[in-house]
């Protein structure tokens, strides 16, 4: 057994203080973040400067003292790798050259995969050589699922309409745009395991968009070809995996894909997950971010129910989705001093 806690936690073990980390936690919440995106001459350059993206990964460890921390980075970089026109627009968000025919999806240049996965890479390394040994560091990608309604719709959309309605209009392209991002990702989270990534965590945003049978074509089996692949190359690895919105078909997740954990959301209810989920796999989560927005009662309250809850099953502290950006430092604190007491 590790003496991590974090994996610990991920391993099936039961701990008197839960570990505690939060998606997203290395961003514009703080102020030394803030710094240095400002330097850095645009969003993916932070990403592909080892150095830049680095040091943004540790600047939260080094301030909360988490007990994992999670590489710097986008779900896009592999879209972006792959030779999709990707860049991200002050205030908008993600902007793609969208994939609507074969013409475009043949069209993707990947010679620069190497040079992009290798920069990610090497960020890895730079991380774990600067982590206090108590802290796990994860690395991690997008489900395919998740990226393909950004590759398809050229940007994030609030119902994944142009994704799904692709899926059922044309599945033979949404396939190959699948089957290509199963074999980039496991191509990506193998090389972040080879330069010292301890877990892995599979961001399936938009899972929650799905129909059940869709849901079991594009986001399950998907995975599962992933995970089995992963799993066949780094038996030893964790795996979590977090299937958004989801709702029940979480328990099917968890009983078909493979993973030793599972991330829920904040819609989730908790007494469901501790009888269906708990059972089988370490349950991360799930902290309504907008609790920890407001702090006071709301966020005492809140963390009590979820430790009450989850605390006698494998558990990790953490949000049920990414910190908010007007996250206030001092709440953050407080939720630490919360879970740890």
């Amino acid at each position: 057994m590790s003496e991590k806690i974090f994996l610990k936690a991920l391993q099936g073990e039961v701990l008197s203080k839960p570990p505690i980390w939060l998606m997203r936690q290395a961003g514009r919440y703080l102020s030394e973040y803030r710094e240095v995106r400002a330097d850095a001459g645009g969003f993916l350059n932070l990403c592909y400067t080892p150095e830049l993206a680095a040091e943004v990964t540790l600047q939260p460890i080094r301030r909360f003292g988490f007990d994992a921390s999670i590489l710097f980075a986008d779900i896009l970089v592999v879209p972006d790798a792959l030779g999709q026109d990707v860049r991200f627009e002050t205030g908008e968000g993600p902007r793609l050259k969208p994939i609507a025919s074969f013409e475009d999806f043949k069209a993707l240049d990947q010679s620069k995969v190497d040079e992009k996965y290798n920069s990610i890479s090497e960020t890895v390394r730079l991380i774990r050589a600067g982590l206090p040994k108590e802290v796990t560091l994860i690395g991690f990608c997008g489900a395919p699922w998740t990226v393909a309604t950004y590759m398809v719709a050229g940007q994030g959309t609030v119902n994944q309409a142009p994704a799904r309605a692709l899926a059922y209009s044309n599945p033979d392209l949404f396939q190959a745009i699948i089957d290509l991002l199963v074999e980039s990702s496991v191509d990506y989270l193998s090389r972040q395991v080879e330069a010292g990534a301890e877990v892995l965590q599979i961001f399936d945003s938009w899972a929650g968009s799905l129909p059940q049978d869709q849901f079991e074509r594009w986001v399950l089996q998907p995975t599962i070809k992933m995970v089995a692949r992963l799993r066949e190359k780094y038996p030893h690895i964790p795996i979590i995996g977090f299937p958004r919105g989801a709702g029940p078909l979480y328990e099917v997740y968890v009983k078909t894909v493979g993973v030793q954990a599972v991330s829920v959301d904040e819609t989730m209810p908790l007494a469901w997950a501790k009888e269906n989920l708990q059972p089988h796999v370490t349950v991360q989560g799930n902290l309504d971010a907008l609790a920890l927005i407001e702090g006071g009662e709301v966020l005492e309250r809140s963390v009590a129910h979820i430790l009450e809850t989850l605390c006698d099953g494998p558990f990790v502290f953490n949000l049920g989705h990414g910190i908010q950006p007007h996250t206030p430092v001092a709440h953050v604190e407080k939720l630490i001093e919360l879970v740890r007491a």
